[in-house]
């Protein structure tokens, strides 16, 4: 592969020489901007928390079916369809740093409207809104962090929106705990209202990030893209070779070194819905259903039953008091959040088919004594059998940490990562969208499951889905660890150049075009 070569006069140079003399800089760099987009995901992550408990509250406050409960905990899933789809047009179009922004307000405003809300239609309505910015945060934040994360740290900064789903569930659950003791008129409406305040800071802050590398050279905005990549690379060799890499990608010429130049409309996006689900490659639709599967499992193999409905497990396993319920609904928010930051340390180390293998096998395991204690708690009626009630907790605490160590961060990883620079956004969006409807499917339905096969049956079946996934994970998915973008999608038999944007691209100096380059 050719190499842009940098004269040692260019404008460019100082900056990749502070590259090569402040790794560690860079790095923290970089780090600072994978924190600041992985924010957007602490959104969903309050909702799926805070909705456990509020849960409660709302049904005796507005008088709830079941039916209508579930409906309420699932639906914002399906809604956030709408936000993923548009989130990977819009990205394309104005960039990921204010696609991210947009993201915050539209939650902003839904966390308002449920919190205000005064019966169950204007609640959905509030779902509604808060749904949209869910799903622009899932579908942009590992795709900014991916684009802007050196090779060498890319799995670690990538899993930062699950440690933030994480630590937003724990948010959700503290939330819970400590509205608990107002009146169930009061309590839910502030635990549903109080999530407007984490968007606020998110819409602030992130206007202090770089733009992504990759949307700027598709801009045609050469220089920007060369001063971003040459805060977050490790050396001055990383920063030519990954400017390389996506000016190829791109389809503009590696030799080509001007600030602006002009590419054709199909940067902003159109055409790439056609190579993706109706004329895609061999290489490609592999890609296509590699992404599919892996999101679609992550949901399928129970997780958001067990967080969204952890207060109706464990009054199941014979735990009655609300408090008691919510207090040990915490202690399942920390063991997640822990876990996560564990993987995020080793998916740079040890790589993702390995965790990701462990994860699967532990979380099969625990959801067949999980449905092992149920079962047998359900058989004796009001006798209390300690070590099954002992068994159940273990079981959801070990689900939750396996899941944690890999399923959970390597989903969102991966995908960020196989996508070639032209479909990476849309292919993201078409992930996303299958990890919320499965996710919506299994929250909708999980109550009524449970009464048709028991709770304890539905955790068996749950743990059937675990095997099939572990079975699709191992013959599918190939290590990406230490790659870069570009390379990763040449391990599914994709050349990155058959997915160049068709037609010529113009070479136009700044100075010629009097075109202005934004900050």
């Amino acid at each position: 592969m050719g190499q842009t070569k940098l004269d040692a006069n260019s404008e460019l140079n100082p900056n990749l020489k502070e590259v090569a003399q402040g790794k560690r800089r860079n790095f923290r760099f970089a780090f600072g901007c994978a924190i600041l987009a992985s924010m957007t995901s602490i959104l969903l992550g309050y909702d799926i928390g805070v909705m456990s408990g509020a849960a409660k509250y709302i049904k005796k406050d507005l008088k709830l079916t079941d039916v209508e409960v579930e409906i309420l905990l699932g639906i914002l899933n399906l809604y956030s369809l709408v936000g993923s789809f548009a989130a990977g047009r819009t990205s394309d179009w104005v960039g990921r740093r204010y696609t991210i922004v947009f993201a915050a307000s539209i939650f902003f405003v839904g966390a308002l409207l449920m919190g205000f809300a005064m019966n169950y239609a204007f609640l959905m309505f509030g779902r509604l809104i808060a749904g949209i910015g869910v799903g622009y945060a899932l579908m942009i934040a590992p795709v900014y962090t991916a684009e802007v994360s050196p090779a060498s740290a890319r799995g670690f900064l990538t899993s930062f929106p699950e440690v933030f789903i994480n630590s937003g569930i724990l948010l959700g659950y503290v939330s819970n705990y400590a509205f608990s003791h107002l009146s169930y008129h009061l309590s839910w409406r502030f635990m549903l209202g109080i999530g407007a305040v984490p968007s606020v800071l998110l819409g602030v802050l992130v206007l202090f990030m770089p733009e992504s590398p990759r949307w700027l050279v598709l801009q045609g905005r050469l220089k920007d893209a060369k001063l971003v990549l040459s805060k977050t690379s490790d050396t001055l060799e990383e920063a030519e070779l990954r400017l390389a890499d996506i000016k190829r990608a791109a389809g503009i010429p590696e030799s080509c070194d001007d600030d602006v130049v002009t590419v054709n409309k199909n940067s902003h996006g159109e055409g790439v819905w056609k190579e993706l689900l109706l004329r895609p490659l061999p290489a490609v639709r592999r890609i296509l259903l590699t992404a599919v599967g892996i999101h679609f499992f992550q949901q399928a193999s129970g997780i958001d039953s067990v967080v969204l409905y952890s207060p109706t497990i464990f009054e199941k396993a014979g735990i009655h008091s609300d408090n008691a319920q919510l207090g040990t609904t915490v202690a399942v928010g920390f063991t997640k959040t822990m876990f996560i930051l564990i993987a995020t340390v080793f998916l740079d180390r040890v790589g993702r088919r390995p965790l990701l293998m462990a994860s699967i096998g532990g979380m099969i395991v625990c959801l067949a004594s999980l449905g092992l204690g149920l079962t047998v708690i359900g058989r004796h009626g009001d006798e209390k059998i300690d070590w099954a009630v002992a068994l159940c907790i273990a079981s959801v605490l070990f689900y939750v940490a396996f899941f944690s160590i890999g399923l959970g961060p390597i989903t969102w990883v991966y995908t960020s990562e196989i996508f070639p620079l032209r479909l990476r956004a849309q292919g993201a969006a078409i992930g996303v969208a299958v990890n919320r409807v499965t996710s919506g499917v299994i929250t909708m339905t999980f109550l009524s499951l449970e009464k048709a096969i028991t709770i304890g049956g539905s955790f068996f079946l749950y743990g059937g889905v675990a095997v099939a996934a572990s079975v699709f994970y191992y013959f599918c998915l190939p290590e990406t660890r230490g790659k870069t973008l570009e390379e990763t999608c040449k391990l599914f038999g994709l050349n990155t150049d058959e997915v160049q944007e068709e037609g010529d691209v113009q070479m136009v100096k700044a100075n010629e075009t009097g075109a202005k380059v934004a900050n």
